[in-house]
């Protein structure tokens, strides 16, 4: 047996070899205790949302994936989840595809560029803004960033970009797809920067002095020696972001314009999961609607949990990438 897998072994059995102490042992049993009771809260949560959706879902079954009617109607009620489907995808991956390399960027820039009298300023900054409250985000968005689409934004993304799907119809628009996939983006930056710096940080001084000095520029220093040490951290914080996206109700709902259906124009107007959960929760007209909006609840824990077990998944390949499986 090599010296690897003695340690690997005993890392497996952190008691083995030695006298157990009652320390250890209330150690290891209150640390198990709160992983099971959080395995076993999300397992309460979702027996209690499935609970609450039954009725919908004996109605309608897995085609309420796939149905775009929402019509609320008491004796006419049909429901269906496709339209925030799609409003939650199309705004989260574009908040994603943005706020991801900015994210990125703000921590590189926070560890290895910033002269460092900014460095603490300019980080407690990026730390309040993901301390903001999302109304205040959302409230920013109507008054602020609205009518700087409406007025600007839009009629340049209109001329240049017109002639693709994403891009046509109507551009004077204060509220949309695009307003609420920018207001992701601002939401998603701090929480995966702040976390994608403390990455950066970790990475040891000799690994970044070792490469300077064999004459890598700073730029072949990251690209070469800390985005490669990271990646699965890094990965992690974007999926972090990720999530926050998908679950975010209140700044989305102001500023998305809670309009059913699919367009791909990112002008038009849509809807998202939680933001149609929080509009219309607290005013449901019927059983029905108020368990097809528990429905929606289920799919969005649903995805949750699938994005996190990728993030998980993704992160362990990089890791063994980078230890070789040790």
């Amino acid at each position: 047996m090599s010296a690897a897998d003695v340690t690997a072994d005993e890392t497996r059995r952190p008691f083995a070899g030695r006298r157990v102490r009652f320390g250890d042992l209330a150690l290891q049993g209150v640390a198990g205790a709160a992983a099971a009771a959080a395995a076993a809260l999300v397992g309460l949560i979702a027996s209690k949302l499935i609970e609450g959706a039954w009725p919908s879902i004996s109605a309608f079954g897995f085609g309420f994936v796939t149905r775009v009617a929402w019509n609320p109607v008491v004796g006419r009620e049909v429901f269906g989840a496709a339209s925030f489907l799609f409003g939650t995808a199309i705004t989260s991956l574009v908040a994603l595809a943005l706020a991801g390399p900015l994210a990125i960027a703000v921590a590189l820039f926070l560890t290895e560029l910033a002269p460092r009298v900014l460095r603490a300023p300019a980080t407690a900054l990026v730390e309040t803004l993901a301390a903001i409250p999302s109304v205040v985000i959302g409230l920013w968005g109507i008054f602020v960033l609205g009518p700087f689409l409406e007025n600007h934004l839009n009629p340049f993304l209109h001329r240049a970009l017109g002639w693709t799907p994403f891009f046509r119809g109507d551009a004077k628009t204060l509220t949309g797809l695009l307003p609420a996939a920018l207001v992701l983006t601002i939401m998603v930056i701090p929480i995966s920067a702040s976390i994608a710096r403390e990455l950066f940080l970790s990475v040891p001084n000799e690994l970044e002095d070792g490469a300077l000095a064999l004459g890598l520029t700073r730029w072949e220093m990251v690209r070469g020696v800390v985005l490669p040490y990271t990646r699965g951290g890094v990965v992690a914080a974007i999926i972090l972001g990720f999530g926050r996206a998908v679950g975010e109700a209140i700044a989305v709902t102001q500023v998305i314009g809670g309009v059913l259906g699919i367009h791909l124009s990112l002008f038009a107007g849509g809807d998202t999961l939680a933001s149609r959960i929080a509009a219309q929760y607290q005013g449901a007209a019927s059983k029905l609607q108020l368990s097809s909006l528990v429905y929606l609840a289920v799919i969005l824990l649903a995805i949750s949990l699938v994005v996190n077990l990728i993030a998980q998944l993704i992160v362990r390949r990089f890791e063994f990438q980078r230890t070789g499986g040790q």
